[in-house]
């Protein structure tokens, strides 16, 4: 999948058969985050797409620029080029790259959806006033959401500041997505960390019980939330490529 060249904030590709794959990074990371996944459905025979989203890999204000409307337009273009080349097109994302997919799943009828510790829940109001009030007091950058990792020796490609109003962007969107769940008719494969500081593992109940196809879910006992980068990464890259590819070959 590329080159040794290639580093964790650039996109990846890879040729493939006649079904594909898009992979999603998550919230202020990069394609680094999925890499692995991305490589281990392509060794499943999927052409692979993971491409580095509006705002990322170059600075964080950059990221401050950009938010909901950017990011699935670039999702949309995405997969738009994969299901041009492909019969069957599986959608894979972390984090916000989950959310990603989950919108891009609403809408299309992708064969699979693979989402690893997704934020799909809406939040409570009392925190989006809490983001907006923030912002009204020139408060415009939080600590990193990013290197979540139970790990010791792995280090997530990521900013070290997060955009207040990019967080806002994000969180405003989930309560429009909320209504599009019920849509999503492709077989879910969903990890969940049981120990996530960044999402809480009732999101991932909160996509489990309103998406309409069926689900299969795992319970990660040893990563928090970056879990592509974590102890069980392996293993999620091992249980995607054959959902993936079976789900691919309907």
């Amino acid at each position: 999948m590329g080159d040794d060249g290639i580093d964790g904030r650039e996109p990846f590709s890879a040729a493939g058969g006649p079904y594909g794959a898009l992979v999603l990074h998550g919230l202020s990371g990069t394609p680094g985050s999925v890499r692995g996944l991305g490589m281990a459905l392509a060794g499943a025979g999927l052409a692979v797409e993971g491409p580095l989203l509006p705002g990322h890999g170059t600075s964080v204000e950059d990221l401050a620029a950009v938010g909901w409307p950017e990011w699935t337009a670039a999702a949309e273009a995405a997969y738009a080029d994969l299901a041009a080349r492909c019969a069957r097109v599986v959608v894979a994302g972390l984090s916000m790259g989950g959310t990603l997919a989950c919108w891009l799943a609403s809408r299309h009828p992708v064969a699979g959806l693979v989402c690893v510790n997704p934020i799909v829940e809406p939040p409570a109001p009392s925190f989006l006033e809490i983001l907006r009030d923030l912002l009204a007091g020139g408060n415009t950058m939080l600590p990193s959401i990013g290197g979540d990792v139970a790990k010791g020796d792995e280090r997530e490609p990521a900013y070290d500041r997060l955009p207040v109003a990019t967080l806002l962007s994000l969180m405003e969107a989930l309560g429009g997505l909320e209504g599009d769940l019920g849509r999503i008719t492709a077989p879910l494969l969903l990890f969940t960390s049981r120990r996530d500081h960044v999402v809480p593992p009732s999101s991932s109940d909160h996509l489990a019980e309103r998406v309409a196809g069926p689900v299969e879910r795992i319970t990660l006992e040893d990563s928090y939330h970056v879990a592509t980068l974590d102890h069980d990464g392996p293993m999620i890259e091992r249980r995607a490529a054959e959902f993936a590819g079976a789900v691919a070959l309907g």
